[in-house]
C-alpha cells in the first residue's frame, strides 16, 4: 500500500513538474513565438493525419465487398469528424492568440512568401475547398477513363460503389454548388469588412498625427489606441474567417460519402503541406540566385 502511494505521489509530482516547466517555457515566449509554436504543432498534427487517412482508406479498400466494409466506413466517419475537431481546436487557439496580436496572422513570418501571397484573412479561401472537390472529381474521372482504355484490370482510384469523388451523384453536386454560392457570398462580405479596416489606417487620428509630428514615427497615445482598436477588429475578423473555413469543411463532409470525405480531406491536407514545402524550396532557389551587376538594371537574374 505504501509502495503504491509513493508511486502515485511520484507520478503526480512528475506531472506537476512537467506542467510547471511547460508554463515557464510558455511564459518565456513572446507572442509571435507562441503563435509560431501553435502553427508548428498544427503542421505536425496534419502530417500525422495524412498517415491516419491513408491507413484508413487502404484498410477500407482492402475490405471492399466484405462484411468488414461497414466497420471500416464507421471508422472513416469517426476519423473525418476527428479531423474537423482538429480544425475547430486550432481555430480556438488562433482566436485566443490573435487577441494579443492579430496582425501577425495576416502575413505570418512562419509562412513562406508564396503562402503569404496567396493568403486570405489569415488562411486559405473557404471557396478554394470547392475548387479542390471539382479538381479531384475531374482528375479521378480522367484517370479512371485512361486506365479503362488501357484495359488495366483491377484498377480503382478510391474504391467502388460511389466511393470516388469522380462518382459524385447529381444530388451531391447540386448541394455542393448551392453551398459554393453561399460561401462566396460570405467571403465577399468579409472582404469588404477588411477593406474598410485597411482604409481606416488613413483616417483620423492616425493620418493627422503622422502629418503633424515633427519627427516621423514618434510614440503617440492616440495612435496606439487607434491601432489597438484596429487590431481587435482584425482579430474578430480572423476568428470569423476561421469559423467560415471550419463551417465550409464540415458542410462539404456532410454531402460526401465516408470514403469521398476521407479522400477530400487527405487531398486538402496534402495540398496545404505541399504548398509550404514548395514555398520553402522556391525560397532556397531565390536565395541562391545571384543578380549579375551587368544585368541588374535590366532586371535579369542569373546564377
Amino acid at each position: 500500500m505504501t509502495k503504491h502511494t509513493n508511486t502515485s505521489k511520484k507520478v503526480t509530482c512528475n506531472i506537476i513538474t512537467y506542467t510547471t516547466k511547460k508554463k515557464m517555457e510558455d511564459k518565456g515566449k513572446n507572442i509571435e513565438q507562441a503563435q509560431q509554436s501553435c502553427y508548428l504543432g498544427w503542421m505536425s498534427l496534419q502530417s500525422q493525419r495524412v498517415l491516419d487517412l491513408k491507413q484508413a482508406l487502404a484498410q477500407r479498400r482492402s475490405h471492399e465487398g466484405t462484411a468488414d466494409a461497414a466497420t471500416d466506413e464507421k471508422k472513416l466517419r469517426e476519423l473525418t469528424q476527428k479531423i474537423i475537431g482538429d480544425f475547430k481546436d486550432y481555430a480556438r487557439k488562433r482566436a485566443d492568440l490573435s487577441h494579443r496580436c492579430s496582425s501577425n496572422y495576416y502575413a505570418p513570418s512562419w509562412n513562406t512568401p508564396l503562402e503569404n501571397a496567396l493568403i486570405w484573412m489569415g488562411g486559405c479561401r473557404p471557396s478554394s475547398f470547392f475548387r479542390l472537390v471539382y479538381a479531384l472529381c475531374g482528375s479521378q474521372t480522367e484517370i479512371r477513363v485512361t486506365q479503362f482504355l488501357r484495359n488495366v484490370d483491377g484498377y480503382d482510384t478510391s474504391g467502388s460503389g460511389g466511393a470516388s469523388l469522380s462518382d459524385l451523384t447529381a444530388e451531391q453536386l447540386a448541394k455542393i454548388n448551392v453551398l459554393h454560392v453561399k460561401i462566396i457570398d460570405e467571403e465577399e462580405k468579409m472582404t469588404k469588412k477588411v477593406s474598410s479596416l485597411q482604409e481606416d489606417a488613413a483616417d483620423i487620428p492616425i493620418s493627422t498625427v503622422a502629418y503633424a509630428e515633427e519627427h516621423v514615427g514618434e510614440p503617440n497615445l492616440a495612435v496606439d489606441q487607434a491601432l489597438d482598436k484596429q487590431e481587435e477588429a482584425m482579430a474578430t475578423l480572423l476568428a470569423e474567417a476561421d469559423n467560415l473555413r471550419v463551417y465550409t469543411l464540415s458542410k462539404i463532409i456532410e454531402v460526401l460519402a465516408p470514403m469521398q470525405a476521407a479522400d477530400f480531406l487527405l487531398a486538402g491536407i496534402k495540398l496545404h503541406l505541399s504548398m509550404h514545402s514548395w514555398g520553402a524550396l522556391r525560397d532556397r532557389r531565390r536565395r541562391e540566385c545571384i543578380i549579375e551587376a551587368a544585368d541588374d538594371a535590366g532586371g535579369k537574374e542569373g546564377k
